[in-house]
């Protein structure tokens, strides 16, 4: 990861901040995810788009992948 410096009015900044806190992420992952949307997507690797946009809310996701992808099992 390069780490990177940016300047914002004080507007975007709050605004940013408070979305970031709506969704429970760092600024730098809101802005992140922003630019992943912006950005065109490497035609070999289209599922890049979506990488690390996806929550569950469980902490422990990771562990249980398959069913955060594909529903819990009866």
């Amino acid at each position: 990861m390069v780490r990177t410096q940016i300047s914002l009015s004080i507007f975007e900044y709050s605004a940013a901040k408070r979305e970031a806190k709506k969704l429970g992420v760092s600024l730098a992952e809101l802005l992140r995810r922003s630019l992943r949307n912006l950005l065109s997507v490497d035609e070999t690797k289209p599922w890049m788009r979506y990488a690390g946009m996806i929550e569950s809310g469980d902490p422990r996701s990771s562990q249980n992948i398959d069913d955060v992808v594909y529903g819990q099992k009866p």
